[in-house]
């Protein structure tokens, strides 16, 4: 999602200097909407801060082996490290626009994930592909790999979000926040926002062209489903479909239409993860929307303002990226 969007929280004496994690500041609440949400987080759960001072925070990735979490912050082509020990560090910079021309728009690197040889893969908005860190987790490098970067002769906008198949198959949504001047720019190569998939052996294949704004991405359990998320304003929906026949989508159908929310809170369907149980955590307008697999929303966690993915680590923690923030809630 555009970062150029305000966040508005009721916090006292906030800073935009790094947060000191003895004192972690919180703000938000949880919202219930069904009984069920209780086995998920309590209603009292606090919202912290462990991270702000960012432009745009996104992508947020757990590495639970060095227990700590990786994040982009787009507009200034960086990634950041967030561990308990040490709060926030630089990782890596740049992290999605390696050219020496100077270029305005979102650049830096979006959706991040780990292969099962434990390499980062990013969605680089700059460099419009997918990539992979020709360097160890433990020791990062400006250094790339290029994965896939066109479809059909057609340079890809700005891919955003991603998430991996166990087989090592990549589904990832390319909207065109990336793009200077997004749909409108001139650089822009197909006249489509896609959902792709990018198989192991490197062949990359076109899921869908209809949704207006594809942002995040999910896989149900068993792989067999998959969830996109529309960032259109005016179609604030996520969108479910069954992997069919070669992974053609079908089925398509509306697991949570937001648009009448989107036009009364901030923020739009963006990333989200599932945990364990097939539970959803959706950032979407207002927080943190919680579903169950059939689209029932089990409760929000209400930030306030624009919140942009979120990710899950082993001990049951959700951390959120939220504009210049990095938000942690512990589950149950």
């Amino acid at each position: 999602m555009n970062h150029y969007i305000t966040i508005t929280l009721l916090i006292i004496g906030l800073s935009h200097a790094a947060c000191d994690n003895s004192k972690h500041k919180t703000f938000g609440h949880v919202q219930k909407f069904d009984p069920a949400l209780d086995s998920i987080i309590a209603e009292d759960a606090e919202v912290e801060i462990i991270g702000e001072g960012f432009e745009w925070s996104e992508g947020p990735l757990w590495i639970e082996k060095d227990s700590m979490l990786l994040f982009s912050d787009i507009p200034v082509n960086s990634i950041f490290k967030w561990t308990e020990a040490k709060g926030t560090e630089l990782y890596l910079k740049p992290s999605g626009y390696t050219s020496s021309v100077k270029r305005g728009g979102e650049v830096g690197s979006n959706g991040l994930l780990l292969n099962d040889k434990g390499q980062l893969i990013l969605c680089q908005h700059g460099d419009r592909r997918i990539a992979l860190m020709n360097a160890p987790i433990d020791k990062p490098a400006p250094s790339f790999v290029t994965l896939a970067e066109q479809y059909d002769g057609k340079k890809f906008d700005s891919p955003n979000d991603a998430v991996m198949r166990s087989n090592g198959d990549i589904f990832f949504t390319d909207p065109p926040y990336g793009l200077e001047k997004n749909a409108e720019d001139t650089n822009k190569a197909a006249p489509y926002q896609g959902v792709y998939k990018l198989a192991a052996n490197g062949k990359v294949t076109l899921l869908t062209d209809t949704i207006t704004r594809p942002n995040g991405i999910g896989l149900f359990p068993g792989e067999r489903s998959i969830i996109i998320a529309s960032s259109d304003s005016t179609k604030a929906i996520w969108y479910v479909y069954d992997l069919g026949i070669n992974d053609s989508l079908v089925n398509g159908r509306i697991f949570y239409d937001a648009t009448a929310e989107a036009k009364k809170e901030s923020g739009l369907p963006d990333g989200l993860k599932f945990d364990k149980d097939g539970h959803i955590f959706a950032t979407g307008p207002g927080g943190v929307w919680i579903f169950d697999t059939n689209g029932k929303v089990l409760g929000k966690i209400l930030i306030g303002g624009a919140t942009s993915n979120c990710a899950l680590s082993d001990d049951k923690t959700l951390y959120i990226t939220a504009d210049m923030y990095l938000l942690r809630v512990k589950l149950r």
